[in-house]
């Protein structure tokens, strides 16, 4: 066999269909469009969601959600992260360095993820109940 010989399977391939070559066609004069109307029109037809002057759907449900911008500037650090800081304060310069946290971050909690291995003082971050018993069992202190 070869590539010039190859076809492809019956009834696999539709023709285009021709609109608008005369009445015999099937599809002459109005081309399958119908008689008058927008839609008929070159251009015609509604954009999606268009419900002829009906308050649409989208419009008609309620709005819902938020998202607190606050997110944006706050990030989560776990536990055994902060064994990366370099010194033995824990602030939001010192987790910058150790590149914990991103120049955009202007607020920080520590989560209890892991296990912290020597005494932090832990200062103008947030820490979680638990993250706080951790670092208070390693001998560290939290300091709001």
């Amino acid at each position: 066999m070869r590539l010039n010989s190859m076809s492809p399977g019956e009834g696999s391939k539709r023709e285009k269909r021709r609109v608008g070559r005369g009445a015999s066609s099937g599809w002459g004069k109005t081309s399958g469009r119908g008689q008058k109307g927008q839609k008929s029109r070159s251009g015609g037809g509604v954009r999606p969601g268009f419900e002829g002057g009906q308050q649409p759907l989208k419009q008609r449900v309620p709005k819902f959600g938020f998202r607190s911008r606050i997110g944006l500037v706050t990030a989560e650090v776990r536990l055994g992260e902060l064994n990366a800081v370099e010194g033995d304060v824990v602030d939001l310069e010192s987790l910058l360095k150790a590149n914990l946290i991103t120049a955009s971050i202007k607020r920080a909690r520590v989560m209890l993820s892991g296990e912290v291995n020597r005494p932090l003082t832990v200062q103008g971050v947030a820490v979680t109940k638990g993250a706080r018993a951790a670092i208070e069992a390693a001998g560290g202190k939290v300091e709001d």
